[in-house]
Parts: C-alpha cells; sequence; structure tokens
C-alpha cells in the first residue's frame, strides 16, 4: 500500500508554504491520473502532445516529474487530452 503525505507534512520537510505544498501533491495526483490512462489507452507522448496543444517535450517533461515551473493549466490540458476530468472538493482545515 502506497503511502500518501500530505500537503502540511510537505511543507514542513521542504520549508515552503503549504500553499505551495498543496499545489505540488495535486500536480501528482492528477499526473499519475494522466500516466495511467496514457499506458491503458497505449498512447504516445507524442500524440498526448498534439491532443493538450503543448509540445512533446513538454510532455515528457512533465510526465517524467519535473513539476517546477509546471502549471496547473499545463496539467489540465494533459488532463483533458486523455480523456479525463478533474474535480475539485474544499473541506474545513482539520
Amino acid at each position: 500500500m502506497r503511502k500518501r503525505t500530505k500537503g502540511a507534512a510537505i511543507s514542513r520537510m521542504l520549508g515552503i508554504s503549504r500553499a505551495r505544498a498543496m499545489e505540488a501533491v495535486i500536480k501528482a495526483e492528477l499526473i499519475t491520473a494522466v500516466t495511467k490512462s496514457i499506458n491503458r489507452l497505449g498512447m504516445t507522448h507524442a500524440e498526448v502532445a498534439e491532443r493538450a496543444g503543448l509540445p512533446r517535450s513538454a510532455v515528457t517533461g512533465i510526465l517524467s516529474g519535473s513539476l517546477q515551473r509546471v502549471t496547473i493549466d499545463r496539467v489540465l490540458r494533459l488532463v483533458e487530452a486523455v480523456g479525463l476530468t478533474a474535480e475539485v472538493r474544499v473541506r474545513p482545515a482539520a
């Protein structure tokens, strides 16, 4: 079973704001879903790039885990390119 690390814990470990840590968690979860869909559909990075309107090199970088300077917009374009939909849920902090 995979252990999930929350944004607050990542924030403390890396010494970054909770907002930046949460953004990293969200991006990672979305990219994991995109990667699973790409594998299931048998798509190439070039096909995903064309559908997303992004350079293939950008898609390869994002999917290999290079999240610095990657905007949520670009990640969401990948989500859409593989036929997925993202939802956001907000709840009171614990």
